[in-house]
């Protein structure tokens, strides 16, 4: 059974993978392929999960457990527990960005944001996610600043290209902040880190991992127009 679900899982990525030519929506492959596995993992169970130790500290609690019973009462549902946060937390950050957007706030960055050069819109734009991504997170301040880039940006390719460098700048931003990523928060609310060490220990090289690829994107660009958005 247990490879049957690493078939299963390879046969689900490289669908994933290949969503243009099948044709399928890679959120369904996904589902089926969860689903799939779950439930081969529920019928060889007896099999993976007695040599695991999360089974056994588990049996320590709960003696006269199953196998099935750990998977149902323990594992499924804090694997559920976690894609839940993840769902609730895109929710809120499209909440967010719907938000602002309703009231005007992307037109009003967009006006604001006169250039039509690649090279220093792309600058811009890395510096605003930068900063943005330590005050709020890295992935609430993607989905805000490529909803700002959709707006000033014309042309699929360039597009692509610009919410690339926004996700590495989102990243690095996100890193120098408690707030910034949830890994930084989570040592932050755990009292393992402090908010002043990480900005004085992490700002500077955080703003060197975003320029770096930044310098060498921008040499090999050309400073040409942006298509219309």
């Amino acid at each position: 059974m247990f490879y049957i679900i690493i078939v299963l899982f390879v046969l689900g990525y490289a669908a994933i993978a290949l969503e243009h030519n099948l044709s399928v929506d890679k959120a369904a492959i996904a589902l089926v392929t969860g689903s799939l596995i779950w439930v081969c993992v529920a019928f060889g169970c007896d099999t993976i999960y007695p040599a695991l130790p999360s089974f056994q500290e588990y049996l320590q609690t709960n003696p006269d457990a199953s196998a099935i019973e750990f998977v149902t009462q323990h594992e499924l549902l804090r694997h559920l527990g976690e894609i839940s946060e993840l769902l609730f937390y895109l929710l809120g950050s499209m909440t967010i960005v719907e938000i602002i957007d309703s009231h005007g706030g992307f037109v009003m960055l967009s006006k604001v944001i006169k250039t039509h050069n690649k090279v220093k819109l792309l600058w811009i734009l890395s510096f605003l996610t930068f900063f943005v991504s330590a005050a709020l997170d890295n992935l609430t301040a993607t989905i805000l600043m490529i909803t700002l880039m959709w707006k000033l940006i014309g042309g699929k390719n360039t597009r692509w290209f610009f919410a690339s460098m926004i996700v590495i700048a989102a990243n690095a931003g996100g890193a120098w902040s408690p707030i910034g990523d949830v890994t930084t928060l989570m040592l932050w609310i755990g009292g393992q880190v402090s908010a002043l060490n990480i900005i004085v220990h992490l700002s500077v090289p955080s703003l060197i991992s975003m320029s770096l690829p930044f310098v060498l994107v921008s040499l090999s660009l050309k400073s040409e127009a942006l298509l219309p958005s």
